[in-house]
C-alpha cells in the first residue's frame, strides 16, 4: 500500500521568480451571467499560472492571450492558447492553467471564458502583466550565460559544440560546479555530467554518495531534446542563484545532471544512438558505451533518487505524464516512495501551478510503460533508486491549440520540464528521511533473497481517484506464470567462457564481456575452482536473475542455478571448502572458511566464531552470529548486510575485486578494518551497536 503523506515544499524562487499575482478589475457584481470572475495571473519561470473561480455547469474553459505594449494596448491578435478540462487536475474547485509557449519577458493580457458544451460564455475581465525574463542577470558573470536555444528564442536547439562551451563556462565561473566526463559515445563525443553542491561539490564520487545525491538524465532519445534544454538552464540556475532555497538545497545534497547521454543521436536527431540502439532499452544489458557510462556512474555516485526525461507523441496526453519503476522485482518501498513522489507531490503541485501531471499513457495511452528491466526507470528501481519517468507531450494537442507555432511548442515542453525537475529537488529536500528509509529497507530486503523472482511483469498503476489527471493508466502487464520463479536460487554459476568469453552484441560486433558488465553493475562475484558464482544475497538481487537466468527475457547468459547446500540444524564445527550456500540454517559451532572457498549464508544463525583466511568470499545477510567474525586475505568478495553480530568484526588485508560491504549491521563489539583494498563501504547505510570502530571502518 502506498503511504499517503503531506509534503511541505518551499516553492522555488527560480521557477516562480517574481510571483506577483496580477488581478483584474473587481468582479463582485458582473453584468453577464456565467462570466468567469476573480481571474489572477501569477508569473513563473517560462510560464504563467492562471486561476479563477469555477462557473457552475462549465464543461471546460478557454484561455485567451493577447500581446500588449507597456500601456496595455494590443500589439497582436488575441489567440486561444489553452483549454482547461476537468481531467487536468485533482482539485476541481480551484481551476488553474499553466500558460506557456510565449517568449519569456514579453507582455500579455489574458482572459478566460467558460463553455457549456459548445456554448461559449462571456470572457472574464482581462489581466495584464509582463512575463518573467530568462533566468539570470545579464550583467552578472555566470548568470549572463544563455544556451543557443535561449538566444534563438527556441528556433534552434543547442548544438553539441554550444553545449560543451556553455558547460565549460559554468564550470569555470562557479565554485559550486565540477563537470566530469563519465564516458564517450560510440562516435567519441564526451558524455559530461554536472556535479553541483554548495559551497563546493564533494571531491570524489564516494564523497558525493555520502550526500544522498539526486540524478537527472536529460536526453537518452536524441530526437527528444526538450528536457535537455531544461537541464542546461537548471544547471545555470543552481550554479549561480543566491536565493535561500537554492543554497539550502545544495547544502544538503549534490545534484547530478547528465544533459546529453546520447550525443550522437542528438546530433543526428534520431531516437537511437549511432548504431541505431535505443539506449532506453539497454540500461541492464549495457551493450553500448553510453549506457555503460551511466551505469558506472550509478555505481560510483550512488544517487538515491532520479528523473529520466523523454517526450511523448500522444497528443491527447497530459502535459507531464509520469511513471514509477513498475517491474515486480522492484522492492515495495522503492515503488511506494516513487508513487508518493508522483501522486502525492507532482499531481498536487501541478494542480496549484496549472500543469497537467498524469500517469504515463493518460488519455488514450496504449501499450506504454511496461516492465522491461532495460528501461532506466525500472533499472533504477531495481538498483534501489526512488525515481520517475517524465514525458513531455510532443504536440500541443487539444488543450494547447496555439502550438502549431514550433517555438511555442518547444518552450512549453522545456519550461514544463524545468518545473518538474525543480519540484523534484524540492521533493527530495522535504522527504529525504523517507527516501533514505525506503532505500535502506529495499537494500536489506533484496539482500535477504526472499520471495519469488519475476522475469517480466509490472506492478499495477490504478487510475488516480476521480477527479484525476488521466483517464487511462498504463496496461496491467501482469507476469505470465512461465516467467515466475517461486524458488529463488542462492547464486548463479558461470563458466569461464560465459564469464570472460568474447561478445558480439556491442558496436561493430565487439561487446563487453559478462565480467565487465557485472563489474559495471557492481555485483559481487566469487571464483571457486574454475567457476564464477554470483550470489543473490546482495543489494541488486532483483536484477541479477534477469541477466543470468535461463528464464531471462533479455539475458546475457544461461547461468546454472545453485541452490542451498546447507539448511536446517547443524551442530559441531563446519569447515567450508568449495562453494557452500546456507539458507535459513542454524549452525552451532565454529565456522572456518578455507583458502579459495566461499561461504554464502542468508537468514542463518551461527553460534560460534566465523574465521576465513585466504577465502574467495564470505557473504552474510539477514542473519545472526554469536561470536567473532574475522576475515583475512579474502580475494574476491566480502559482504555483511543486516547481520546481528555479538562479538568483534575484524577485516584485515583483504584484496577484493569489489569493495567489502558492511551495511546496516548491528554489532555488539569492536569493528576494526585495516589494510583492505578497496576500503569497506556501508553504502551510506550505517552500522549500529556498541564498541569502538577503528581504521577503515571508523566512520561506517
Amino acid at each position: 500500500m502506498r503511504r499517503p503523506r503531506t509534503t511541505l515544499v518551499a516553492l522555488s524562487t527560480l521557477f516562480t521568480l517574481a510571483l506577483t499575482t496580477l488581478a483584474g478589475p473587481a468582479n463582485a457584481d458582473p453584468t453577464a451571467p456565467n462570466q468567469v470572475t476573480d481571474l489572477t495571473v501569477r508569473q513563473g519561470d517560462g510560464y504563467a499560472t492562471l486561476a479563477w473561480q469555477p462557473v457552475d455547469g462549465a464543461t471546460d474553459y478557454q484561455i485567451e492571450r493577447t500581446p500588449v505594449d507597456a500601456n496595455g494596448a494590443p500589439t497582436g491578435t488575441p489567440t486561444v492558447v489553452g483549454i482547461w478540462r476537468p481531467n487536468r487536475q485533482i482539485s476541481q474547485e480551484a481551476p488553474t492553467f499553466a500558460d506557456a509557449g510565449f517568449n519569456p519577458g514579453d507582455r500579455f493580457s489574458w482572459r478566460v471564458r467558460a463553455r457549456t458544451g459548445t456554448t461559449e460564455q462571456p470572457y472574464s475581465e482581462p489581466v495584464t502583466g509582463t512575463t518573467t525574463a530568462p533566468w539570470g542577470d545579464p550583467t552578472i558573470p555566470g548568470q549572463q550565460l544563455r544556451t543557443q536555444w535561449e538566444t534563438t528564442r527556441a528556433a534552434q536547439y543547442t548544438s553539441d559544440t554550444e553545449e560543451y562551451a556553455y558547460t565549460a563556462a559554468i564550470d569555470a565561473l562557479s565554485d559550486r560546479v565540477r563537470v566530469v566526463e563519465i564516458g564517450r559515445t560510440v562516435l567519441n563525443r564526451p558524455i559530461n555530467m554536472f556535479v553541483i553542491g554548495y559551497p563546493t561539490p564533494p571531491a570524489t564520487p564516494a564523497a558525493v554518495a555520502a550526500t544522498s545525491p539526486i540524478a537527472v538524465n536529460c536526453n537518452v532519445h536524441g530526437n527528444e531534446p526538450g528536457d535537455r534544454e531544461a537541464c542546461l538552464i537548471m544547471a545555470r540556475q543552481l550554479a549561480f542563484a543566491t536565493d535561500a532555497r537554492t543554497i539550502d538545497l545544495l547544502s544538503h545534497t549534490t545534484v547530478l545532471i547528465v544533459p546529453t547521454i546520447n550525443g550522437d543521436g542528438r546530433a543526428a536527431n534520431t531516437r537511437g544512438n549511432s548504431t541505431g540502439q535505443d539506449l532506453n532499452r539497454d540500461y541492464s544489458l549495457i551493450r553500448q558505451p553510453e549506457t555503460a557510462a551511466y551505469v558506472n556512474m550509478l555505481r560510483q555516485y550512488r544517487p538515491i533518487a532520479g528523473y529520466d526525461g523523454h517526450e511523448y507523441g500522444n497528443s491527447r496526453a497530459g502535459d507531464l505524464p509520469m511513471l514509477p519503476p513498475r517491474h515486480q522485482n522492484v522492492p515495495q518501498p522503492i515503488f511506494d516512495e516513487s508513487m508518493d513522489m508522483i501522486e502525492g507531490h507532482m499531481y498536487s503541485e501541478g494542480a496549484k501551478d496549472g500543469w497537467w501531471a498524469c500517469p504515463y499513457g493518460c488519455e488514450g495511452g496504449g501499450s506504454v510503460g511496461l516492465s522491461e528491466e532495460t528501461i532506466l526507470r525500472n533499472t533504477l528501481g531495481l538498483k534501489n533508486v526512488v525515481n520517475s519517468l517524465l514525458e513531455l507531450r510532443s504536440s500541443g494537442g487539444q488543450t494547447r491549440p496555439d502550438e502549431g507555432n514550433t517555438a511555442n511548442n518547444r518552450r512549453r515542453k522545456t519550461f514544463s520540464a524545468l518545473w518538474t525537475f525543480q519540484h523534484f529537488l524540492d521533493y527530495h529536500r522535504a522527504n529525504l528521511p523517507a527516501i533514505t528509509k525506503a532505500r535502506t529497507e529495499a537494500i536489506k530486503w533484496q539482500a535477504a533473497n526472499t520471495g519469488r523472482l519475476v522475469f517480466r511483469g509490472s506492478r499495477p498503476i490504478p487510475a488516480h481517484p476521480a477527479p484525476h489527471p488521466g483517464d487511462s493508466p498504463p496496461p496491467i502487464d501482469a507476469p505470465p506464470a512461465n516467467l515466475i520463479l517461486d524458488n529463488a536460487p542462492c547464486a548463479y554459476r558461470l563458466t569461464e567462457e560465459q564469464y570472460h568469453g568474447a561478445r558480439t552484441d556491442g558496436p561493430g560486433g565487439n561487446g563487453a564481456t559478462v565480467a565487465e558488465r557485472i563489474a559495471a553493475h557492481g555485483w559481487q562475484v566469487v571464483k571457486v575452482g574454475d567457476s564464477y558464482y554470483v550470489p543473490l544475497n546482495q543489494p541488486e538481487r532483483g536484477l541479477i536473475p534477469l541477466l543470468l537466468d535461463g528464464l531471462g527475457v533479455e539475458k546475457l547468459v544461461d547461468g546454472e542455478r545453485i541452490y542451498p547446500t546447507l539448511t536446517g540444524r547443524r551442530t559441531g564445527p563446519l569447515t567450508v571448502t568449495g562453494f557452500t550456500c546456507a539458507a535459513d540454517a542454524t549452525i552451532t559451532g565454529p565456522v572456518t572458511v578455507r583458502t579459495g572457498a566461499a561461504l554464502v549464508a542468508t537468514g542463518t544463525t551461527v553460534t560460534g566464531p566465523i574465521n576465513a583466511t585466504g577465502a574467495a568470499g564470505v557473504l552474510l545477510a539477514n542473519g545472526t552470529v554469536t561470536g567473532p567474525v574475522r576475515l583475512t586475505g579474502t580475494t574476491d568478495a566480502i559482504s555483511l548486510i543486516d547481520v546481528k553480530v555479538t562479538g568483534p568484526v575484524d577485516l584485515a588485508g583483504n584484496h577484493t575485486a569489489t569493495e567489502p560491504l558492511l551495511v546496516g549491521n548491528t554489532v555488539t563489539g569492536p569493528i576494526s578494518c585495516t589494510g583492505n583494498t578497496p576500503a569497506p563501504s556501508n553504502l551510506t547505510i550505517g552500522n549500529t551497536g556498541t564498541g569502538p570502530r577503528a581504521g577503515q571502518c571508523a566512520t561506517l
